[in-house]
């Protein structure tokens, strides 16, 4: 009889431990969304569906991966700053059909591209328009050079004009369409902020500006929900290339001082934009004002909708 009661014991056993398993699994269900992120703090995303146009909150963890698929098995790994407002996102984890605990967010690479290009403050459809009359007028030259070789030389650069006037208006259409779902996105109150500055061709945080650093970012760690935004500039010394470069990294070292000697988690900062000689603070023309341009702003932001409900 005893052996009996033994194992009956074992099967209760087994059988208890089934139903916890099960019961685990029903609330570890594997989610998978499409989306746009419409809004971002240091925990969390709002996605909003492509199909359903609901709001889903997806939750970051340590564990998170964020890559952009290049190929069949193969993945980019992404730092998570890239996951800012405005951008396509593919979400997977674990959770309900309203809240997902990330395991990974895919991305796609142009997409990416685009979302920093506004972030960073610069205007797409601008720089497109510039590239495009950039065509235009070399085709104009061509057309005035070659004026006396022949007529049909004449003819093909206007041809070549009118299908760069088309362009023009096509990617003004795209792009502005584009620009428009970035510009709607909700709003952030700034709760912290501060510049630093930089020698010329430098890239070298001063004592001073990492004590400044420090006190914003132990004024950051009290907030609910923040992140961290960083732009860098040049001024107009050296070419665009060098400027754009050197802008980047100083934006870059502001982060790695936030990270590593601040402590600040990767996943409240967003990506560094990188300005160039864009939005100067004072004209170039001077020593004084170059070197007001030889900066890295800083803001803390808290989105209203979670500021609302501190």
């Amino acid at each position: 009889m005893r052996p009996n009661r033994r194992g009956i014991v074992s099967c209760i056993a087994v059988l208890c431990m089934l139903y916890v398993g099960l019961a685990n699994g029903a609330g570890q269900k594997k989610v998978k969304t499409d989306g746009l992120i419409t809004a971002r703090d240091g925990e969390t995303l709002t996605v909003k569906t492509l199909k359903g146009s609901t709001n889903v909150v997806v939750v970051l963890t340590d564990e998170t991966k964020v890559q952009i698929p290049v190929g069949l098995f193969r993945h980019s790994e992404q730092a998570v700053t890239a996951l800012i407002p405005g951008l396509k996102v593919q979400v997977e984890g674990t959770g309900s059909e309203d809240r997902i605990v990330a395991k990974t967010i895919n991305l796609n690479k142009q997409d990416l591209l685009l979302a920093e290009t506004i972030q960073a403050g610069l205007n797409p459809t601008q720089q497109q328009q510039a590239m495009n009359m950039s065509n235009i007028s070399e085709n104009k030259g061509n057309i005035q050079a070659n004026n006396a070789a022949s007529e049909q030389r004449s003819a093909t650069n206007q041809a070549a004009i009118a299908a760069n006037q088309g362009e023009i208006a096509a990617n003004q259409q795209d792009i502005q369409a584009t620009t428009q779902r970035f510009s709607e996105l909700s709003e952030y109150d700034t709760k912290a902020k501060a510049i630093v500055y930089f020698a010329t061709g430098s890239y070298t945080i001063s004592d001073s500006d990492q004590a400044a650093l420090s006190l914003l970012a132990q004024d950051a760690s009290g907030l609910t929900g923040y992140i961290i935004q960083v732009k860098g500039f040049a001024d107009s010394s050296g070419n665009a290339a060098m400027n754009q470069q050197l802008s980047m990294d100083r934006a870059q070292a502001v982060v790695a001082y936030l990270l590593q000697n601040c402590k600040i988690p990767l996943r409240h900062i967003v990506a560094p934009g990188a300005m160039g000689i864009a939005d100067p603070a004072a004209p170039n023309e001077s020593a004084d004002g170059r070197a007001d341009n030889r900066r890295v702003e800083v803001k803390v932001l808290v989105n209203r909708g979670v500021a609302g409900g501190m």
